[in-house]
């Protein structure tokens, strides 16, 4: 991922040097275990550790690739180098290539991983305490764009929280499918290697033994890792949506933090852009295009191929570096972002009284009007204040089929906005019921 959408953490993970130090440590860890089962000689794999604070020369690895033109030989060429070739000849034994690399790649996963449930723990702290802020702070909700009836902009917190909440559990969820390790050889079967080195290495990398891979480790792991990345994208998008509605001119509801000497255009010094928003949507899209190949890399002939290699090469870094750096511009937005209630209200009341007309269409059904009446009288006067800006109450009460049902009083109740937010704290206890 280019350097404006990464976030240094994350990047590291990703950096070659570090991907030769897992490797490394896979080696050495294998070697440990072969020499407490008599496989191999103890001070051979105490020569492995001698490397431990050796810093691989990336350049001279790609150096040696280029001739090899296989990456793992060639990293093991380079630890000899440091090593020695005698001390180095039991290096891999019994192992191959993609027991290292699968191994690596899930050990980088579930590093990704962790940030980006850090970055979910900070995106929900923020949402959580915007929602409290705002948890009476009235404004219109709306279906299909349209005016529907009046919610809290807590609310609208509230129900971004739950959201997020609940891609946390899946990526934590995620992280737990895909922390697994193999180390058993050519095809699986562990001809040439005990498992107990597969248990070892795991055991010291934070991983669990694969159940049963065969020269690779089941992508359908990794699979619905991606998966749970596009989801936690989406959400994201979600949100960023929202509050790209809300920032719009005719809206104001919302808007970014627009900060000192920020400029909105190159042409027209008056815009203020929700730029930030609209960069989370396209990056959403990013992160979603990398479900599709992870998904299609779970079909792999026979015991492998290679098909899958890169596609990962790619996606691995890509996905969560982007996903890290959106978590976190979207904690930003959603931490500073400016709430306008008064703006909320007076698009509220465009319509004058309009949002009430449910109250009044179940008021005349209690009342002993058919619900296709009721229905009728309600929409003949909506559509005036539709037509015309009047107030919705006025022209209820010089309506004679609804005041023949209904009393002056019992239409000026029906216009209580209080009733619309009557049960913000029961929903509030269930959203945040674990904190």
């Amino acid at each position: 991922m280019i350097p404006r959408y990464s976030r240094p953490d994350m990047v590291a993970i990703w950096a070659p040097a570090t991907k030769f130090r897992i490797w490394y440590e896979i080696e050495a860890h294998a070697c440990d275990a072969m020499a407490d089962l008599g496989v191999i000689p103890r001070a051979n794999a105490d020569a492995v550790w001698k490397a431990k604070d050796v810093e691989f020369d990336v350049a001279r690895i790609d150096e040696i690739e280029a001739v090899t033109k296989h990456d793992v030989i060639a990293f093991l060429t380079h630890l000899a180098e440091h090593v020695g070739s005698e001390e180095a000849r039991f290096v891999h034994q019994g192992m191959t290539s993609s027991d290292v690399l699968d191994t690596c790649f899930n050990v980088q996963l579930t590093r990704a991983a962790d940030i980006l449930i850090a970055d979910l723990e900070g995106l929900l702290a923020a949402l959580k305490r915007r929602a409290y802020e705002h948890k009476d702070t009235v404004r219109i909700g709306r279906s299909h764009g349209i005016h529907a009836e009046p919610t809290t902009m807590g609310l609208t917190f509230a129900r971004f929280y739950a959201e997020m909440d609940r891609n946390l559990s899946r990526m934590r969820d995620a992280r737990a499918e895909i922390a697994t390790g193999a180390i058993s050889g050519a095809v699986g079967t562990f001809a040439n290697i005990d498992p107990a080195v597969e248990d070892h290495v795991c055991a010291k990398l934070g991983l669990v033994p694969e159940p049963i891979s065969t020269q690779v480790i089941p992508r359908d792991r990794h699979a619905a890792f991606f998966a749970t990345l596009g989801v936690v994208a989406s959400s994201i998008e979600n949100i960023a949506v929202e509050i790209r509605h809300m920032q719009r001119t005719e809206v104001l509801e919302g808007a970014e933090f627009f900060s000192m000497g920020q400029k909105g255009s190159s042409a027209m010094p008056h815009k203020k852009n929700p730029v930030l928003t609209e960069n989370l949507t396209g990056l959403a899209r990013m992160v979603r295009s990398a479900v599709i190949p992870a998904m299609e890399n779970v079909a792999l002939w026979h015991e492998r191929d290679i098909s899958h290699s890169s596609v990962e090469r790619m996606i691995g870094p890509d996905a969560t570096i982007t996903l890290d750096f959106a978590l976190a511009r979207l904690t930003s937005v959603v931490d500073k972002m400016l709430i306008f209630p008064e703006n909320m209200l007076e698009n509220m009341n465009k319509f004058p009284g309009l949002v009430m007309s449910q109250r009044v269409l179940l008021a005349l059904t209690q009342a002993g009007v058919s619900r296709e009446d009721a229905y009728t009288y309600v929409q003949r006067n909506a559509l005036k204040v539709w037509e015309h800006r009047t107030d919705f109450k006025e022209e209820l009460l010089a309506d004679a089929d609804v005041t023949a049902a209904l009393s002056p009083a019992e239409i000026e109740e029906k216009f209580d906005l209080g009733y619309h937010t009557k049960h913000v704290d029961t929903i509030f206890a269930r959203v945040f019921a674990e904190d």
